[in-house]
């Protein structure tokens, strides 16, 4: 029992400390709702930075993983555009062309897959209902085992389809939703550009894009031998997308992809590549010095919120050591030690900064869920936030609770009996 005698102690520390800051919190309602107001909205503030910032991320990175992480595209225009882009070097460069990519597929040891892809708009028509300027991709085989994507209904092409041109089509959310609003869309034929064309699978939601790729929602998919028919791929900015095989370095691709392709297009050694060679990766190793970058500015301005909310707790708890002072002189003079005080008011301290972080948490939770219920942009409270906005509560109740605790705890009694509240 002696080895057990200290830990009884504190567990009834604890509960002695809880009871005291529980009254204390109870009997002055008003002191307390300023108390947690500031508390809450400092937490609401950083907590919502985070949370906000890493739903931005992860919406970013899955639109980028949409794309492929191990796939190279084929492009006129390298990716960039920043004011230094020098445009200027690949105005002359040739649109890449299905015999590009009839070489790849020949030539190519590391490639699992490679498809070309064309791109325009089009008007979309279903009986009386019609959606302008819809985005539709013309694309040859392989581009199911490239692109990442779910089906709502039916069935994507089958190869021998693709090659033959049949007049099908796999068409977004949205674009069902606008055109046959509620029906069953498989097997209805629709008109693109005055071509009749069957659904014959949709896609699933998936919201708008985060970086600016068009969204399969809204996206409308043909044979490339039917594109052909509709527009003009030299204007249009067609691309291959070609996939590495399984423990394929992205890096080897490339260079053999530049290989095959500065020997088709009959390049000297000593001329520039015309063709562009774009990565996702190229993005991905940004992406974690601009996030870490806004993660830092935002908590810098949030951490103000917190600040403000510690010195409302702060000077509560000084009012409420004031207040109590008489208490404490009698607690003391029956034999309380000063590190039951000091804990008593921490406890105080600690209990109002969480209760106010978990309501600021409850109120992201609420609006996580009115943002995803409302708009295309998922909001994501993960689990480490929520720890961390707890973390950042404890820490701060404890900070701004120390000072006032620590004078309490080293009151004289007789003086303390004898101060007036």
């Amino acid at each position: 029992m002696k080895i057990l005698r200290p830990f009884i102690v504190l567990i009834r520390l604890a509960r002695e400390s809880m009871q005291f800051a529980y009254q204390a919190i109870t009997a002055n309602k008003l002191r307390t709702f300023l108390s947690l107001f500031g508390i809450t909205i400092g937490i609401f503030a950083i907590i919502s930075v985070f949370t906000m910032v890493d739903s931005l991320e992860k919406n970013v990175r899955d639109s980028l993983q949409s794309l492929g992480k191990n796939v190279v595209y084929v492009q006129k225009w390298p990716w960039g555009g920043n004011e230094e882009y020098p445009w200027w070097k690949y105005m002359n460069r040739p649109q890449p062309t299905i015999d590009d990519m009839e070489e790849i597929r020949r030539r190519s040891n590391l490639a699992e897959a490679a498809c070309f892809n064309v791109g325009f708009r089009q008007q979309v028509k279903y009986l009386r209902n019609d959606i302008p300027d819809v985005t539709i991709y013309g694309i040859s085989t392989d581009y199911d085992n490239i692109r990442s994507f779910e089906l709502a209904e039916g069935r994507f092409f089958s190869p021998f389809e693709l090659n033959a041109g049949r007049n099908l089509t796999v068409i977004g959310h949205n674009i069902a939703k606008n055109l046959f609003e509620g029906a069953d869309p498989i097997g209805k034929t629709i008109q693109i550009g005055g071509k009749k064309l069957s659904v014959i699978g949709v896609f699933e939601k998936e919201g708008k894009s985060a970086i600016g790729e068009d969204s399969n929602d809204d996206l409308v998919i043909i044979p490339l031998e039917i594109a052909k028919s509709m527009v003009d791929f030299r204007r249009n900015g067609p691309w291959i997308m070609v996939k590495a095989k399984p423990n394929v370095d992205v890096a080897d691709l490339m260079d053999e992809l530049r290989g095959i392709l500065r020997s088709y297009h009959r390049l000297k050694p000593l001329d520039d590549d015309n063709f562009a060679l774009n990565q996702i990766s190229l993005m991905k190793d940004s992406l974690d010095a601009i996030f870490g970058s806004i993660n830092f500015a935002g908590g810098f301005i949030a951490f103000f919120s917190i600040i403000v909310g510690g010195f409302g707790i702060a000077n509560i708890m000084f009012v409420s050591v004031k207040e109590r002072t008489s208490q404490i002189g009698i607690q003391k003079a029956l034999g309380a030690k000063r590190y039951f005080i000091l804990i008593q008011f921490l406890y105080e301290s600690v209990l109002l900064a969480v209760l106010g972080g978990a309501i600021g948490l409850l109120l992201i939770f609420v609006g996580t869920m009115l943002i995803n219920n409302f708009t295309d942009f998922s909001i994501y409270l993960t689990i480490p936030n929520i720890i961390r906005g707890i973390l950042i509560s404890a820490i701060i109740g404890i900070a701004s609770g120390f000072v006032p605790a620590w004078i309490a705890s080293r009151l004289s009694p007789v003086e303390a009996i004898n101060t007036k509240s």
